[in-house]
């Protein structure tokens, strides 16, 4: 579990709300909502508090408020856009007394050879949200939720995705449910899902989870006592099935933006004797405070237990994309393959950073035995993000394009996701993400052997660029933040060394990475021919020569003398 010391280097409230701001303005982030849609998302809150459970039910959605389910999300989160409940089904004895299911369908007697099953409820915004209206305008222009450190810009009214869409705990909700049929090696059986009414039993963190699987912690009572050991066990046979088709999973560290405690912000202030010694710390109780203390950046690693409830959301994925292809519309999450020349450039990588690489060895499989905690290691999966690049939508079906092969093998580059190695759909997180939406009633529609609603068929053609246009401006706040709070720690450190690993260099230019703070920046090679290269995969020591929000981190790499 991650465990973050107190550090120094924090960045004060305002300064970073004022930069965060500007950096908002620039990219013009919708900020309040339209009167007109904030006005139908209160409207449809307010009906579904009224009666929206028995109208669910009366127009055919199952009722599976029996089912067990709960959320496992980081601590905080109030958009809880899944539920999941995991079971072992019992031995069929007589496979002959069992008739067969459908790739798309199951009923309530699993196959002879289902072993696990795999209940994934997901937030079922359709009926919130009016096709053609006001909000439905708005969703399209936002397109995903923005977080930065200091706010997230929702892609729904709050009074949606904190409120009537969310999977709160032991509230009545509407669902888009999946059940899916594993065997025992974790392969797909069976996979379908349709309009349902759930109730959530408890809202649970990934650092709870992974201690009743460590067997240091116990979770609530209303939580089934099989749900550690299960999804344990179903997210490891998940990672198996993913390193037999090749595909991928990166654990590597990514940095983080945390929120300092008052107490631990008073400590640090003292310790550093800041320039302002009257600017209030704040409240030492978060909910009763203004705001936050301060911002610093620290590094996590996901716990197993974030990896395996990911597997759960990439099989739903997986299906997703599978029902959508079979009926012939939809839209699919794609990654284009890594052209040879870049694996070419990826060996010599390995080859400079020490890391042996036999010609025989499937990429993945390197990857998966290296250790982020080796700098040279580290160096080379940072080289390695770099092959998944190009990612987008392919909506088919609709708009005169077609429907990729069934034949997996046979399948187009633009159609599969090439980290995942299979095709792929987004459907798993419609409070955060609009495309998701769309995906899931595609996929009603299929198993339900319905019509696919005109509403859906209406926006697919435009959905790629829509997505890639407020995906682009996800990313640039997303990496603007946190250039910004590199700078913001920094600055008033000016002339100190730290510690550091060079993970890569291309013209004289390369990635440097601080182990205190949690600093990843640019740092380019001495101007004198004598200084040579960056020491790619080494650990170095550098100054900070400056730092500010405006121009950026400057660092001079230090050199050991030579006799």
């Amino acid at each position: 579990m991650s465990r973050t010391r107190l550090s120094t280097y924090t960045a004060p409230p305002a300064e970073v709300a004022r930069t965060l701001d500007a950096l908002r303005a620039h990219y013009e982030v919708p900020a309040a909502f339209p009167p007109e849609a904030l006005a139908e998302a209160e409207t449809a809150a307010g009906a579904w508090a009224q009666d929206g459970p028995a109208r669910l039910l009366a127009d055919g959605a199952r009722d599976a408020r029996d089912l067990e389910l709960v959320t496992i999300d980081p601590p905080g989160s109030m958009d809880l856009d899944q539920a999941v409940l995991l079971e072992r089904l019992p031995a069929q004895a007589d496979h002959a007394d069992h008739a067969g299911t459908a790739a798309g369908e199951v009923g309530d007697a699993p196959e002879p050879s289902a072993a696990y099953r795999v209940h994934y409820a997901i937030a079922s915004l359709a009926t919130f949200v009016t096709p053609g209206g006001a909000l439905d305008a708005e969703l399209r222009r936002r397109g995903e939720t923005i977080y930065a450190p200091d706010a997230a810009t929702p892609l729904h009214p709050e009074v949606l995705s904190h409120g009537a869409a969310s999977l709160l705990q032991d509230a009545e909700r509407p669902a888009c449910l999946w059940t899916i049929d594993l065997d025992e090696r974790g392969e797909v059986v069976s996979a379908h899902v349709e309009r349902a009414l759930v109730r959530s039993r408890a809202r649970l963190s990934y650092a709870q989870v992974q201690a009743a699987i460590d067997g240091q912690g116990a979770l609530p009572q209303e939580v089934p006592a099989a749900l550690p050991e299960l999804l344990a066990e179903i997210g490891r046979l998940r990672l198996e099935r993913e390193a037999a088709r090749g595909g991928i999973s990166m654990t590597t560290p990514e940095q983080v933006v945390e929120v300092t405690e008052a107490a631990e912000a008073t400590e640090a202030a003292q310790a550093t004797e800041p320039a302002s010694p009257t600017e209030d710390a704040g409240d030492a109780d978060p909910t009763k405070s203004a705001g936050p203390a301060g911002y610093r950046l620290a590094y996590r690693v996901p716990v197993p237990a974030e990896q395996y409830n990911a597997q759960i959301s990439l099989l739903t994925g997986m299906c997703a994309a599978r029902i959508m292809v079979e009926c012939g519309i939809g839209i699919l999450r794609t990654l284009p393959p890594a052209r040879p020349e870049d694996y070419a450039r990826l060996r010599r990588v390995a080859a400079a950073l020490g890391i042996d690489w036999p010609a025989a060895q499937p990429y993945p499989e390197l990857v998966r035995g290296l250790d982020h905690a080796i700098p040279a290691h580290a160096a080379f999966m940072e080289q390695a993000m770099s092959l998944f690049r190009g990612s987008g939508y392919l909506a088919f079906g609709v708009g005169g394009v077609g429907v990729p092969a069934d034949d997996e093998a046979a399948d187009s580059e633009e159609a599969v996701h090439s980290a995942i190695a299979a095709r792929y759909a987004h459907v798993t997180a419609p409070l955060r993400r609009l495309v998701d939406r769309y995906g899931e009633e595609v996929c009603i529609a299929a198993c339900a052997q319905e019509p696919v609603p005109e509403w859906v068929l209406q926006a697919l053609p435009d959905l790629p660029g829509v997505m890639e246009q407020t995906g682009k401006r996800a990313r640039a706040i997303g990496r603007g933040a946190l250039t910004a709070l590199e700078a913001l720690v920094l600055r008033g450190h000016e002339g100190e060394v730290f510690d550091g690993v060079i993970t890569s260099e291309r013209d004289g230019r390369g990635e440097l990475v601080l182990a205190e703070p949690a600093v990843v920046t640019e740092i380019r090679a001495g101007k004198k021919v004598s200084d040579g290269g960056l020491p790619v995969g080494e650990r170095v020591q550098v100054r900070l020569l400056s730092a500010d929000p405006a121009s950026g981190i400057r660092f001079q790499l230090l050199r050991p003398e030579h006799p």
